[in-house]
């Protein structure tokens, strides 16, 4: 199989990220978790992306769908539909797996992967972090990446604007 037949293989329901996740564990893999909506892709994203997939064998990024982000970010955005936003993201060599989530939050997605390591940017604390507790109480860690500053999808998409 080509390596471009597999990006579409990344792209995960929460039963398939699962089962996936399973047999990493059986091999004694660590997993990485983080979320967002990455609607345009920019190098604040880049930066947190590869600094969380060098704390584990394997990145998972869980990503907010259309609806989501409507809701969060308002009724102009996502700019890219979920499926794009999920293909590039499938696309980055660095991220294993993409699973998209309908909720505003990524705590039913958590819940469920139990990742070893969850990650964040640097504009939250631990108390504020969705899933920290859960991944805390199961044995995991949290890591709080810093901001990569001058990087905002919202500041790009002002700019493009004008």
């Amino acid at each position: 199989m080509r390596l471009v037949d597999s990006i579409n293989q990344k792209i995960k329901t929460i039963d398939q990220a699962k089962a996936v996740i399973a047999s990493w564990k059986i091999l004694g893999k660590t997993v990485a978790f983080t979320n967002g909506c990455f609607d345009i892709l920019h190098p604040g994203h880049l930066y947190s992306l590869s600094q969380t997939a060098k704390e584990a064998d394997y990145l998972i990024v869980g990503l907010n769908s259309d609806d989501s982000v409507k809701r969060l970010k308002g009724p102009d955005r996502p700019i890219n539909n979920t499926h794009d936003r999920a293909l590039i993201l499938a696309n980055l060599v660095l991220v294993d797996m993409v699973v998209v989530f309908e909720q505003d939050t990524p705590l039913e997605l958590i819940s469920n992967l139990l990742p070893d390591i969850l990650v964040k940017g640097g504009d939250y604390t631990i108390d504020t972090i969705v899933g920290a507790k859960e991944v805390i109480a199961n044995g995991g860690k949290v890591i709080i990446n810093p901001i990569v500053e001058g990087f905002s999808t919202t500041k790009l998409i002002e700019k493009i604007k004008k």
